[in-house]
């Protein structure tokens, strides 16, 4: 009766060391991290939900970048900064997110170059983004505060520098801000089969500033002013319409105005939701750490603004929804498509 439950001891501790070696991202390795694990069907409903906002944010921003690369009609300053927006918010869905997906379940085997490498796109693309909503901004400051000197001021080849400007600038920033982390591959990981990254305070309040609060001020400042703008004008054409047009205009400039609110609330509410989380450690004075492995709540809510983006910057445009049918039924086919009246 002994012997049994020795052996029925020895075969309970085998048993439960080869659990935990399968909880091990290298069992035989004592400094392995652990597999990331979530019951079955919680992780189908996360891969589902994560894999169509990827697959949405691609195919919204590849609408875009479609729709103004072919047609000539659309190949304006304005449109060039949709479209280095929309370039981004693509890599965002082709790129960072599936790699997040993957990982959800899966240990991190692609070595700490590559680590550090991946944080260095995300952090590049992510900049990028944000640059170039403050660049639209920028645009339709001017264009609705100084129209009759818009079309010298904003020119094609000075919105392609300024695009130009932003990719580099993102790189740098990013490049200069991950210094550590690129001499010293790997630095933040405490066992192996993990890829984190920990931004300290200082870098972290750092990219705070330039990439959430100076960019989110302009951008309010911006719409701020060309909402009293647009207010101003319209109140001005109000007064010179006729007492029997009076009710029609008054309809038109409350329309006007609730158009221009509703688009500065959206641009500002949706930026501030999708990043507050991500930086509220920099807010509090913690360190910012960011693991590829896990199930971050704040890193996907960051990414999902790369699906909004497109929405915002383009749904609103009538040219827009026309493009799209005429890619959908394979107008864009035929020759000459190119030459189409979008506008």
């Amino acid at each position: 009766m002994a012997r049994k439950l020795l052996e029925l001891s020895s075969i309970s501790s085998l048993t439960m060391e080869t659990i935990k070696e399968t909880e091990l991202c290298f069992p035989q390795l004592n400094s392995s991290c652990k597999k990331p694990t979530h019951p079955y069907t919680e992780a189908m409903l996360i891969y589902v939900l994560l894999s169509s906002i990827s697959l949405i944010t691609v195919t919204l921003n590849l609408l875009v970048i479609i729709s103004i690369s072919h047609f000539r009609q659309l190949h304006t300053p304005t449109n060039l900064l949709i479209l280095s927006l929309a370039i981004s918010d693509l890599l965002v869905g082709l790129l960072l997110m599936p790699v997040e997906i993957i990982y959800i379940e899966a240990c991190w085997f692609l070595g700490d170059i590559l680590c550090t490498l991946y944080y260095l796109a995300d952090y590049i693309i992510t900049s990028a983004s944000v640059a170039n909503m403050v660049l639209i901004s920028v645009d339709r400051y001017i264009a609705i505060c100084d129209p009759l000197h818009y079309s010298t001021k904003v020119t094609k080849r000075r919105a392609e520098t300024s695009v130009l400007l932003c990719w580099v600038c993102s790189i740098f920033y990013r490049i200069l801000l991950l210094n550590d982390h690129l001499r010293k591959p790997g630095m933040s990981n405490s066992c192996f089969g993990g890829c984190v990254v920990i931004i300290n305070y200082i870098a972290g309040v750092i990219d705070l500033v330039f990439t959430f609060i100076l960019p989110i001020t302009i951008i309010i400042l911006l719409y701020m002013r060309v909402f009293v703008v647009a207010v101003s004008q319209a109140r001005a054409m109000r007064s010179h319409i006729t007492a029997a047009t009076a009710r029609s205009g008054a309809v038109t400039v409350k329309k006007k105005e609730m158009k221009a609110a509703r688009t500065l609330g959206i641009v500002i509410v949706v930026f501030l939701i999708c990043f507050c989380p991500y930086y509220y450690p920099s807010l509090v004075g913690e360190d910012t750490s960011v693991d590829a492995s896990a199930l971050a709540f704040e890193i996907w809510l960051a990414h999902f603004n790369s699906c909004l983006n497109p929405v915002i910057y383009a749904f609103f445009y009538p040219w827009f929804r026309k493009s799209i049918r005429l890619i959908v039924t394979l107008q864009i086919l035929k020759p000459g498509s190119c030459d189409a009246q979008i506008l």
